[in-house]
């Protein structure tokens, strides 16, 4: 260090970068401690808190001694400790854990987790409809297959389980962590404030990500384009770009975080996937879709081995082609606490020279088309087994409202109890199709 160098840090004064020490005291090691848990930093030897430069003399023996306690940069004998502007603390029991985890040297799906026993809380029929889907051939014992995919230990003659191994496996995950649940709205019109669905899923991983996407497919509409006697069905969002949003979201979110879940928002023009936890540590949003960071290492292996996932780092790229490929606007992604990846819908993409797009006129998955053959005499509300009024209003005569094939009688007063519905021309047109095209 130059002179100048060292009247500069003395003009400078102490900080959560630098400390003064007259001479090598018993904290000493603390403060190394200290600086190298929170952003590294120097400590000026012979120096007194005031900048008082008292000297100090060098020895061999002194650059022993400080090679030696500089050997445990992270923790001293004394315990764990960070600098909060120019004073060290002593973290709380809380705090190191939170510093492993942040510094990944704690990893949620590969721990142990001591309440769950083998084989009460194990489901045979969630793992063998895993091992069905998966590349494993051989097969053996299971607690031998558990053990070589590193779901579970064996200790003292018992079976452990990661915890990996219980958000796949378990009969019963949120028994053992009460955020493991995927949380799916479907919302009245873009405010989020008048809810028309909501599930909640907490069937384990597999079954968490493939609810999800029913759900979606269920709360979205599906066009059809015909050119000449071929028919396309359309659906209003990439389907499989959602598929993997949903499974990055389950895969990479923060299991360290008790209190949030991942959510699955479909409003009137968009669906939005997110998951807490943000981006994983090392990973910033211009890497995205460039560099792969795991969260979850084996939680994305369990899926990759599925197939549920492919290569990593590949998500984001694969949702990006997926909405390109079925020209819907590119997702977006931002990250504030929560990752959150935003889709919207296929009419709100760039116009361009298709051939007309129409509601989807299937009877067996469509409501509007239902509701119409209803109101044109051929199947009655009894008929179909729909008693529930609420279930009718919800699951048929809003959407058909919404897609614009009935109309209110009387649209000024909606819940006028002289209220009728009519079918519009629209309405007339798509039910003349089904007529054509159904068997």
């Amino acid at each position: 260090m130059k002179p100048s160098d060292l009247e500069i840090l003395l003009r400078e004064g102490e900080g959560t970068t630098l400390e003064y020490k007259e001479g090598l005291s018993s904290s000493f090691a603390r403060e190394v401690t200290a600086l190298a848990n929170t952003l590294g930093g120097r400590i000026l030897l012979g120096v007194r808190d005031d900048g008082t430069v008292t000297g100090i003399r060098d020895s061999n023996e002194l650059r022993a001694r400080l090679q030696d306690i500089a050997r445990k940069p992270v923790q001293c004998s004394d315990g764990f400790f960070w600098r909060q502007g120019a004073v060290t603390q002593k973290l709380s029991r809380d705090e190191i854990c939170d510093f492993f985890q942040k510094q990944g040297a704690v990893r949620f799906d590969l721990a142990i987790c001591p309440r769950f026993r083998y084989p009460q809380d194990f489901d045979p029929g969630k793992f063998a409809a895993w091992l069905d889907r998966s590349s494993i051939t051989v097969r053996g014992p299971v607690e031998d297959i558990l053990v070589n995919i590193e779901v579970a230990e064996r200790s003292g003659g018992k079976l452990l389980f990661r915890n990996a191994g219980v958000l796949f496996f378990a009969h019963d995950p949120r028994r053992f962590f009460s955020q493991a649940y995927v949380t799916c709205i479907l919302f009245k019109g873009n405010d989020r404030v008048h809810i028309l669905d909501r599930k909640d899923f907490a069937g384990g991983v597999v079954a968490d990500i493939e609810d999800s996407l029913r759900f979606v497919e269920r709360n979205t509409r599906t066009a059809y384009r015909i050119e000449g006697l071929r028919r396309e069905d359309i659906p209003e969002y990439p389907i499989k770009a959602l598929r993997e949003a949903v499974t990055n979201a389950v895969m990479h979110r923060d299991w360290f975080i008790e209190g949030a879940n991942v959510f699955v928002e479909v409003t009137e023009d968009r669906i939005e996937i997110s998951n807490p936890g943000g981006l994983p540590p090392g990973l910033h949003t211009a890497d995205l879709g460039t560099r792969s960071v795991r969260r979850n290492p084996l939680i994305a292996d369990l899926l990759h081995r599925i197939a549920f996932i492919e290569k990593a780092g590949t998500g984001i790229r694969r949702m990006r082609e997926e909405a390109e490929r079925h020209g819907s606007p590119a997702p977006v992604f931002k990250t504030d606490g929560f990752f959150t990846a935003a889709f919207k819908s296929l009419a709100a993409g760039p116009a361009s020279p298709t051939p007309e797009v129409t509601p989807e006129v299937t009877p067996e998955v469509t409501p509007e088309v239902q509701l119409l053959k209803i109101m044109d005499g051929e199947m009655m509300q009894e008929a179909m087994g729909l008693k529930d009024d609420e279930h009718f209003r919800k699951g048929y005569l809003l959407p058909a409202l919404e897609a614009g094939v009935i109309e209110m009688t009387i649209p000024d007063k909606p819940r006028s109890s002289k209220q009728r519905y009519r079918m519009t021309p629209l309405g007339s047109r798509i039910l003349a199709k089904w007529r054509e095209g159904r068997p």
